[in-house]
């Protein structure tokens, strides 16, 4: 890929991002030197595992290679028999400790999960934790070896404590002892790494010993007393013997190390590139980018893209597609409407695709792969090569020209500028021709009249505009495919003051043909405008009609199984109804065969007869209490008020009541979205609690009811569901909210992968009483919220 493209489209600062997000030095530089790759295979690997690494980060957070170091030098030495400083080893400790934690981190807490492109990589890390367990026994620090790394080693540190302390003992006894007088100080210092005493020039013969220095003044004189000698001898030959012992242990800690040379190697090579794919990972997931389609057959389809220079919150994302039913498009439309911004977005998503990084776009946008892209944005006057505006920019197309093929991109900004407009434009369809005939992908701006008509005229060839808002003089940044766009010179002119007069006069100047194109251009804008709202108003409807529908079949299926539930409780009363006959029956042919059979007098026998009577009153008597319980009476019109609670028996939904009943009796009631006309033998009066509050509403019958705001909560809590389940229980939320006349409410879905926080977004889009939602501010709850605010 040609290093001019690369600076032109910015991609070093994606460089610079993509380094920082790398935690490990040899990690920043493979980032630092990531180019994009033309091989579509390599390509596609290098997107899944960019992908996959992405997919942990949101699972379980980043992983750092903070304490991976380059050993190779390190190994070179073991390689050849040597010893590692304390550092060295130290190094390898850290090489893996690290590696044993990303071994732990790429552990699966569901062994059935689907292995991953990564996965290989981890398995092939193998920490060595005996090796840096005993590194890390042996060696505190660069300057410290632990007196437990080995027996030699622990006796030799306690021989030496001895020691120094018998020295201090004899030493102290000089100090505070009678010769006290001949010391200029009372203290023990050291010369030539021996212990010595301060003593006083004139009393150099009171005390016997070796002078090892003397101060600036002369004056006092630092000797080691004669009685010490010996023992500071011991002490430097016990140091010696533990330089030699630490030696040892060096050696031995580096002939363990050297015995899994190919083992720390690879180690540190799959750190090193896991570092590097983990930081594609999280620089995906800082631009909130996603995975791309490749192909290479030169067809682009970007939906959604996002400059990733530009802050995300304020870019505005534009879908555009090339190749498939054209090969050349002509961005035209006024200036700072976002043309260089769409051209430059399209460049750099292609170089960013190609090295393996996500792109800032919606799922499953398409990329091709291209072997060059080639651009020429910007302005590169050199007053030093005598270059003009003119110059630069045809300098630049000429060696486009000469190199160009059907595997490049060609990205021209303002093709055909800073010359005569007439000879720039028909130069501009000339190379443009040229490119379009040669099947190059080819995407240029401009502010001609003549390549807008070149482009309607031309088979494989595209017209689009950045839309701009002349009323309030601002763009809109949205980019629009077939259709060509207007200069709105003489609008925007007339909108900060120029006088009418001056501009009809400039439209004198504009020849017919011109005005007319002009005119086909404003009416074609008008045109898509209109139908533009219509699709939407369509498909609000569409999506109102499927929901209706769908609320539909639920209650059909919520009237099958009512009915199903009342037939076999109607068939269980009827089964316990006959039992209790049989029963009744059974007693009375008992107590007849009884009479029969004894004396049983006729009195007795007419108080059995009575007490079966009573039973069976009092079983019908019941009865006839559920009927009434069941069924209760119809309102009359006059019992009805606009706002009352009532139930549609036939759907068993609740609402209230629109309107008042005609002559015929019917009515509309409100339920919900649902808004139904029905007979009022069809409804049922529900009786509200009643209560006493200041907050409270009042209705036209007296009443004090509770108002829903009371109780529809300002927030719902959707964590942990699946996106069905979610947009159910929203669907009944948002319904109650906006009866219950809030304002606006938040809907908490979380961040995770973002796909519940995608199915709510989509939802609300479709409802007509939302007046618009958008994600919570910094400290409100960022992107794991979104407040839904409603229609007045």
């Amino acid at each position: 890929m040609n290093k001019k493209a690369l600076k032109t489209l910015e991609y070093n600062k994606i460089i610079e991002q993509l380094t920082a997000c790398a935690t490990s030095s040899q990690g920043k530089c493979l980032c630092q030197a990531l180019l994009p790759q033309d091989d579509i295979v390599t390509i596609e690997r290098m997107q899944e595992e960019t992908q996959d690494a992405l997919s942990r980060i949101y699972q379980k957070g980043s992983l750092s290679f903070a304490g991976v170091k380059d050993i190779r030098g390190s190994l070179k030495r073991l390689e050849i028999g040597g010893t590692l400083g304390t550092g060295e080893l130290l190094a390898i400790c850290s090489l893996l400790d690290n590696t044993n934690r990303a071994k732990s981190y790429a552990r699966k807490e569901d062994e059935e999960k689907a292995p991953d492109s990564l996965d290989g990589m981890f398995e092939q890390l193998q920490p060595l934790t005996p090796l840096a367990n005993e590194i890390r026994r042996c060696i505190l620090s660069e300057e410290e070896i632990a007196d437990d790394a080995s027996p030699g080693l622990k006796q030799i540190r306690r021989s030496m404590k001895n020691t120094n302390d018998r020295i201090h003992t004899e030493l102290n006894s000089f100090v505070s002892g009678g010769s006290r007088s001949y010391l200029q100080d009372a203290v023990v210092t050291m010369r030539n790494g021996r212990y010595c005493i301060p003593v006083k020039a004139e009393y150099r013969g009171q005390v016997p010993g070796m002078i090892h220095d003397q101060s600036s003044t002369g004056s006092t004189l630092f000797v080691e007393p004669m009685a010490i000698v010996k023992l500071n001898n011991d002490i430097r030959e016990l140091e010696l013997k533990e330089q030699a012992e630490i030696e040892i242990i060096l050696s031995t800690l580096s002939a363990s190390a050297g015995e899994y040379l190919e083992v720390l190697l690879d180690n540190m090579k799959l750190l090193v590139e896991l570092d590097f794919i983990f930081a594609r990972a999280s620089l995906a997931k800082q631009q909130n980018a996603s995975k791309p389609d490749f192909n290479t057959k030169g067809i682009l389809d970007i939906k959604k893209a996002r400059h990733p220079l530009i802050d995300r919150h304020s870019v505005v994302p534009i879908d555009i597609h090339l190749g498939r039913d054209f090969d050349l498009l002509i961005v035209t439309g006024p200036n700072t409407g976002g043309k260089t911004v769409s051209l430059k977005t399209v460049g750099l998503l292609t170089l960013m695709g190609q090295a393996g990084l996500h792109i800032p776009a919606f799922d499953h946008s398409t990329l091709s792969v291209f072997k060059e892209v080639y651009a020429d944005i910007g302005d590169e006057q050199s007053i030093e090569q005598s270059l003009s505006t003119f110059s630069s920019h045809m300098t630049n197309i000429v060696s486009f020209l000469e190199k160009a093929d059907r595997d490049s991109l060609v990205l021209f900004d303002e093709l055909g500028a800073g010359t005569d407009p007439t000879e720039g434009a028909a130069l501009a369809i000339s190379i443009l021709s040229h490119l379009h005939a040669q099947g190059i992908r080819t995407m240029a701006t401009t502010h001609y009249s003549e390549l807008k008509v070149y482009a309607l005229s031309t088979p494989g060839v595209e017209n689009a505009s950045c839309e701009f808002n002349v009323e309030t003089l601002r763009p809109t940044y949205r980019l629009l495919i077939g259709i060509p766009g207007k200069s709105n010179a003489f609008a925007i002119s007339g909108k900060l003051g120029l006088p009418e007069y001056i501009i009809d006069k400039a439209r004198e100047q504009l020849s017919q043909e011109a005005e007319s194109f002009e005119d086909v251009i404003s009416h074609l804008e008008e045109n898509r405008v209109t139908i533009e709202n219509e699709r939407k108003e369509i498909e609000r409807y569409k999506s109102e009609v499927e929901q209706l529908k769908n609320r539909l079949e639920e209650k059909q299926d919520k009237l099958e199984q009512q009915r199903e539930r009342l037939l076999r409780e109607a068939s269980e009363e009827a089964h316990r109804i006959l039992r209790e006959a049989k029963e009744y029956a059974d007693q009375t042919i008992k107590v007849f065969n009884k009479a029969g059979k004894s004396t049983m007098s006729a009195k007795e026998l007419e108080q059995e007869r009575q007490k079966l009577r009573q039973k069976m009153n009092t079983v019908e008597k019941n009865m006839s209490q559920k009927k009434e319980q069941k069924k209760k009476p119809a309102p009359k019109a006059k019992d009805l008020s606009i706002g009352d609670s009532v139930k549609v028996l036939s759907l068993n939904l609740k609402g209230t009541v629109s309107t008042l009943p005609n002559p015929k009796g019917m009515l509309y009631v409100q339920m919900g979205i649902l808004r139904s006309q029905v007979h009022i033998s069809d409804l049922q009066l529900i009786d509200e609690p009643v209560i006493t509050s200041s907050t409270l509403q009042k209705t036209s019958t007296g009443k004090i009811r509770m108002s829903k705001s009371s109780f529809v909560k300002p927030e719902i809590n959707l964590l942990g569901k699946t996106v069905d389940e979610a947009i159910s229980e929203l669907d009944k939320y948002l319904d109650d909210a906006y009866l219950a006349h809030l304002n606006s409410v938040r809907v908490v879905h979380g961040k995770g992968t973002g796909a519940l926080r995608k199915g709510v977004h989509s939802y609300l889009r479709r409802l007509k009483y939302v007046e618009e939602f958008h994600l919570a501010e910094f400290g409100e709850g960022d992107a794991g919220v979104t407040i839904v605010t409603f229609k007045k």
